[in-house]
């Protein structure tokens, strides 16, 4: 596996910080982001997917990335569509 930065909060302080990176392997988005609280948890199992179960899967957790990462969450999203298509 092969991570690529592709960018961090700039809000955040120089610990903890949320971040995404891309798997040059996979294309997958690999994510470090805040543990959801029991609440957001909770309501994310009650409002799970129709047909699925309503609990989160072991290995399985719920993040929350702050909003203004957004334009981090795309180029992470433009870099993984590219290096599929590259593959």
């Amino acid at each position: 596996m092969s991570l690529q930065f592709i960018g961090v909060d700039p809000e955040s302080g120089q610990s903890g910080s949320p971040t995404a990176w891309v798997d040059e392997t996979t294309q997958d988005i690999v994510l470090q982001g805040y543990t959801a609280d029991e609440a957001t948890r909770a309501e994310c199992v009650e409002k799970n997917a129709p047909g699925h179960d309503k609990v989160i899967p072991d290995g399985e957790s719920v993040i929350r990335l702050p909003a203004h990462m957004v334009p981090i969450l795309r180029e992470a999203c433009d870099a993984a569509e590219r290096a599929a298509a590259v593959r």
